[in-house]
């Protein structure tokens, strides 16, 4: 027998079946789970592997799990066919895109961002191994390269948000679509700006209650090790400006065009994330299986520093929204990075049918699955 074949047959997953919880486990699954620490009654399991360059998650209304990706231009699809907690059946629907990390899903039809353009693929659950053509929704966003990979979700209106990112690590660009949260209809018409001044959100959901925006953004480089944070927003109205490329997190101008604007101008900062940590996915946890504690708060994937000394972020955090629009904030997950050396980089995060969380990781190529036994 394969040493592949042994850890598919032990990988015992639960993959989210509609239906009952079942407990996952390690057994047999890639040792360096072992090194994840979670707070007490979590398990770590392997939902997936040689997902390449997983990035965004999102569920077909048939329980496909899309995954889109940055460096290799394809789109993912994952199933469990026979129900056995196991992928067993995985297509590529997608090829050959520029940067396609964003995946919507909306009646019955995949969305995926594929820099300036939004694809459309009706019926895809349908034709997993023969995928329909590509529908071109728009290609009037800015082809630059520079933060160009978008996430991409359906908010409560049933509008398409797509944010633009700044076109460099910080300049003062003269077409406001740049470094901005945009929205759309479904079918590409009445593009709106919602949010300016956002540097580079890979990352956002609204609140389950309020239904308001929040999003992660990326803090800029070349400032030295600890600064700027990273930051989490909240949008309480449309319109609002977070103040990049004139103010970083926390209130610290920028060197260059800080002295063109006051801090104080823009709308403050929901919670800082920590210098460089890049934070990426984030989903409200809607699910009812996790101990009351984390109803409704933020579960954040940190894909880790490339330009710090030491470097930090390879974590899953929490974030618990308080009534006065801020957040406090505490390390759910770690264990990808040992010492100066990281074997995996989280990606996003996204609630199973079941209420376990799934993480998506690019490095690591890999679908994993955190589950609450309370044991």
């Amino acid at each position: 027998m394969s040493g592949r074949t042994n850890k598919a047959l032990l990988w015992l997953l639960c993959w989210p079946l509609l239906g009952g919880v079942c407990v996952p486990s390690l057994k047999g699954g890639d040792p360096r789970l072992q090194d994840i620490e979670l707070p007490a009654g979590f398990t770590i399991s392997i939902v997936a592997e040689d997902v390449t360059n997983a990035r965004a998650m999102c569920w077909g209304d048939k329980g496909t799990l899309f995954v889109g990706s940055r460096s290799e231009g394809v789109v993912h699809a994952l199933r469990d066919t026979d129900g056995d907690g196991t992928v067993d059946a995985r297509t590529l629907v997608a090829k050959d895109l520029n940067m396609p990390v964003g995946v919507a899903f909306k009646s019955g039809s995949l969305y995926v961002s594929a820099v300036s353009r939004i694809l459309r693929f009706d019926g895809i659950e349908d034709r997993l191994s023969d995928p329909p053509e590509a529908v071109v929704v728009t290609d009037a966003y800015p082809a630059e390269s520079h933060h160009g990979w978008k996430f991409i979700a359906f908010g409560p209106d049933g509008k398409l948000y797509v944010p633009v990112g700044a076109p460099c690590n910080v300049c003062l660009s003269e077409d406001s679509i740049f470094a901005s949260i945009t929205r759309i209809e479904a079918d590409g018409s009445s593009r709106e700006i919602v949010a300016h001044g956002v540097r580079n959100t890979v990352g956002f959901d609204w609140h389950p209650e309020t239904g308001e925006l929040w999003f992660t953004d990326n803090g800029r480089d070349m400032m030295g090790d600890d600064r700027p944070d990273c930051e989490l927003n909240r949008l309480a109205k449309a319109g609002e400006h977070f103040g990049y490329p004139f103010c970083h997190a926390p209130g610290v101008p920028d060197p260059e065009f800080g002295d063109q604007r006051n801090c104080s101008e823009f709308t403050p900062t929901a919670a800082i994330l920590g210098p460089h940590t890049a934070p990426l996915g984030m989903r409200f946890y809607t699910g009812q299986q996790f101990p009351e504690k984390y109803r409704n708060a933020i579960f954040i994937a940190q894909h880790g520093s490339w330009n710090r000394s030491t470097p930090i972020g390879y974590r899953l955090m929490v974030a618990f929204p308080q009534p006065d629009g801020t957040a406090t904030t505490e390390v759910f997950a770690h264990g990808w990075l040992k010492g100066s050396s990281a074997w995996g980089r989280p990606v996003d995060v996204l609630v199973a049918p079941d209420g376990s969380l799934l993480v998506s990781d690019d490095a690591a190529d890999m679908i994993y699955r955190i589950s609450y036994t309370g044991k």
